[in-house]
């Protein structure tokens, strides 16, 4: 199986920011695409198919929690806040929202490169989309995405290592 490079996509309205983290990421290999607000981020979303989403709680056109919680019904996408809201409240909501980690602005540039590599590091390879699909043989099939296998129309039951 070849690894690929992880996709993250940046949803911030500030330019300057979306830039700096795109540009930055990039450099360490990842595969990066920005959304300046909600609607561009899942026009992004739905074509780049991210492995994470960078997305800020304060859009123009739509709440960062309610972005995150859709995206969240679409794929199971690694989700990290970023934002200049510090409360509790405010990190209790995104996570409750789906979001695995939470990153406060003003930020060092490091930090997110980091908060990436651990959240990424949850998964231990980025699959390709040709891995994603259904295989089938005859009666056989084999769901890698769903982690199922089903032989002649039934679900064979078999450990997690198998």
């Amino acid at each position: 199986m070849t690894i690929a490079a992880a996709k993250i996509l940046v949803v911030d309205d500030d330019p300057a920011i979306r830039k700096l983290i795109c540009r930055f990421l990039g450099q360490k290999n990842y595969q990066m695409s920005e959304a300046k607000n909600g609607k561009l981020a899942l026009e992004a979303f739905e074509q780049f198919k991210p492995d994470l989403v960078i997305l800020d709680v304060n859009l123009p056109d739509i709440n960062g929690y309610v972005l995150c919680e859709d995206m969240q019904g679409r794929n199971d996408v690694f989700v990290l806040m970023l934002t200049s809201r510090i409360d509790a409240s405010d990190k209790i909501e995104g996570f409750s929202k789906g979001a695995d980690d939470y990153l406060t602005k003003p930020f060092d540039l490091q930090e997110p490169e980091y908060r990436v590599q651990a959240i990424l590091r949850r998964q231990r390879t980025v699959a390709t989309d040709s891995e994603k699909e259904i295989l089938t043989f005859d009666n056989l099939v084999i769901d890698p995405v769903g982690r199922e296998v089903k032989l002649n129309g039934e679900l064979v039951a078999l450990t997690a290592l198998e």
